[in-house]
């Protein structure tokens, strides 16, 4: 039996990936603040690299990680603890991905802006 895919299999797809994704930030994370334990040289060494216009896209997606995490989180809380949950899995997929969509673009628009500021030199 080979399963065809639909929107709960993308979700489930989609939510194990953003979670790996924050786990691995988490561990970048400790790993970056256990450094001051050698010194602030390195310390700040280090974090200097996160002011870097490459890290900034990074930024942007563990933010997305983040948000579709959380929210799809929600979705699988309501299909999982309310009787009628099943029987409006795709809609609330559709509206996971909707309110996805609202919430990180202007957010992603926001993080974006000094860096196309500084490269058109403004």
């Amino acid at each position: 039996m080979v399963y065809r895919g639909s929107e709960g299999m993308w979700a489930w797809v989609a939510h194990r990936c953003a979670g790996v994704a924050v786990l691995l930030f988490v561990f970048v994370h400790v790993a970056d603040t256990a450094l001051i334990g050698w010194g602030p040289k390195y310390y700040n060494l280090f974090v200097k690299l996160y002011s870097g216009p490459a890290f900034r896209l990074f930024e942007i997606f563990l933010a997305a990680a983040l948000l579709f995490h959380a929210l799809n989180g929600v979705r699988i809380m309501i299909i999982d603890f309310w009787e009628g949950g099943t029987d409006i899995q795709k809609p609330l997929f559709y509206g996971v991905m909707a309110l996805f969509l609202v919430v990180f673009i202007p957010g992603a628009y926001i993080m974006l802006s000094p860096i196309v500021r500084s490269m058109l030199g403004g």
